[in-house]
């Protein structure tokens, strides 16, 4: 649990010795079982699982298995700068922040107080009077947490501030994700403006031949014009991939928190998707699941709520307080006066026990809702590593078969071309074989822009991509600069994440 602020050691030493005597109602919490997790085996992932591996950093900076510089640069970016990354960041910090506040309930409560009033009187024809009395005080209430609410308050925080950290984890994998995919969309549009530029190409030169035959009365006016329809289809699919890469560069640079428009490190590699195999992984696929940051967020807010029923609960026995004060008052009039008090007070909600009753049902009910909800967010992340599983799989599969479709394709214009001059075949043959062509040349760069986010797919689904973050500041050198200057932030602000290996260990049974 991540500790606030130092105390003195006799306080410390006070607070071990009562609450040694006293006990935590509600129901403790531990990791939630999924019945059908433990016999799972991967689904479509079981068959791309590679035994004799290990499960290394090729899954935690997944986006390297790439061999692309400009595409790990722009994840690390957006890792670091993202609005949505700095505000998850930030969601640390008032976790930190309320894990402290939940903290400081077990230790006494003082309170210093002090009045200087004046008293004086007139009558006519008589000299005033003036009295000045100074009174200074100091109170002290500590509530002992006999039935542990406020153990159970401290519970709920640290959960709560656990979860934080998962869903940071989780913009993380988002992010990398995210960035990834656009960069692949933004090479796989390329490579499609490519095709489209060299086929509108490779039409014109049919259509310059028609002309010239049709000018030389070697052939019909219906040649020439098929031959500009199909041309001018052609070259009228460059503008919209156009305006698709310009909003596809635009969502990327605000991903990186820059003004929308083209990224200049990516004119290097133009044209080039991205392509890997999937690293090697043994890592058991429920542990695989389990590792997720939304389900590790979902885990926690399970736990931080099942604290919460025993804060409800604890309502429903009474709180004993140690009040106590001293007090000092003086007089110009020359008196002084010491006072104190000590002893100890009961309070106990008799009469408001149907409310305090029902208030533990209410905890109760969103406990159980979290449970499902938790038990759905593994269901979830099950089928998408095995929908991305699977579109990896089988579009490998898919490219193999188009690759020799597309060199079928290219050698049917030319044998089309050849005989349409030589004269043994009509110009539909060559208008034919050349939307053939387009097709599966356009086919086959769309299907390799899918294999490779597929492959994102399955990283992102695994949970890869945010160990890294542990180990960087939570918050960028700005943003912690204009909060360093509030001195209370000072040691939140200093605290690290804590390392991708370190864990909460919850302890108790699984459902209340």
């Amino acid at each position: 649990m991540f500790a606030f602020s130092v105390r003195t050691r006799a306080v410390g030493l006070a607070v071990t010795a009562l609450l040694s005597a006293c006990t935590t109602v509600g129901p403790d919490f531990k990791r939630p079982q999924v019945p059908w997790l433990d016999a799972w085996a991967g689904g479509s992932l079981e068959s791309l699982l590679t035994p004799n591996a290990s499960l290394g950093t090729q899954t935690q900076d997944w986006w390297q298995n790439f061999n692309d510089p400009v595409l790990d640069q722009l994840v690390v970016e957006a890792q670091r700068v993202n609005p949505t990354v700095r505000a998850a960041g930030m969601r640390i910090m008032e976790a930190r922040a309320q894990l402290g506040i939940a903290d400081s309930t077990l230790y006494p409560t003082v309170q210093a107080s002090g009045s200087v009033p004046a008293t004086g009187q007139y009558a006519a024809g008589q000299p005033g009077s003036t009295a000045v009395a100074a009174n200074a005080g100091l109170g002290v209430g500590w509530e002992i947490d006999f039935f542990g609410k406020f153990r159970r308050t401290i519970e709920a925080a640290d959960a709560g501030y656990w979860a934080s950290i998962a869903q940071y984890d989780a913009v993380q994998v988002l992010m990398a994700a995210q960035v990834a995919a656009l960069y692949c969309s933004i090479r796989t549009i390329e490579a499609q403006l490519r095709i489209s530029s060299e086929n509108a190409a490779l039409q014109k030169r049919s259509l310059d031949i028609t002309q010239l035959l049709f000018t030389g009365g070697n052939d019909s006016e219906l040649d020439v014009q098929q031959a500009k329809a199909q041309y001018l289809g052609t070259l009228a699919t460059i503008p919209q991939l156009q305006i698709g890469l310009r909003q596809t560069q635009n969502a990327l640079s605000i991903l990186l928190a820059r003004p929308p428009g083209p990224l200049p490190e990516m004119a290097p590699g133009k044209e080039t998707i991205p392509q890997a195999e999937l690293a090697v992984i043994v890592d058991i696929p429920a542990d695989l699941l389990r590792r997720r940051p939304d389900v590790r967020a979902a885990e926690m807010q399970l736990a931080a709520q099942s604290a919460l029923i025993g804060v409800s609960v604890a309502d429903l026995y009474p709180s004993i307080s140690l009040p106590g004060s001293v007090g000092l008052s003086a007089s110009s009039m020359g008196t002084r006066a010491v006072s104190w008090s000590v002893g100890p007070t009961l309070v106990w909600n008799v009469f408001d026990y149907g409310r305090l009753k029902n208030q533990v049902l209410v905890q109760d009910s969103r406990f159980q809702q979290l449970y499902e909800q938790y038990q759905s967010s593994v269901l979830q992340a099950a089928r998408e590593v095995d929908d991305a599983a699977v579109g990896f799989a089988k579009t490998g599969e898919q490219i193999a078969v188009l690759e020799e479709a597309a060199q079928a394709a290219r050698r049917s214009v030319d044998i089309a071309t050849l005989q349409y001059r030589e004269g043994l075949v009509d110009f539909q043959r060559v208008l034919d074989s050349q939307q053939v062509l387009f097709s599966q040349q356009g086919l086959l760069v769309n299907t390799q822009g899918g294999l490779a986010q597929n492959l994102i797919s399955l990283y992102a689904a695994m949970g890869g991509g945010w160990e890294t973050a542990r180990g960087r500041p939570v918050l960028e050198d700005d943003t912690r600069e204009t909060m360093g200057k509030h001195g209370a932030w000072k040691e939140l602000l200093a605290a690290p994440l804590p390392a991708p290996g370190v864990e909460p260990q919850p302890s108790g049974t699984a459902k209340p």
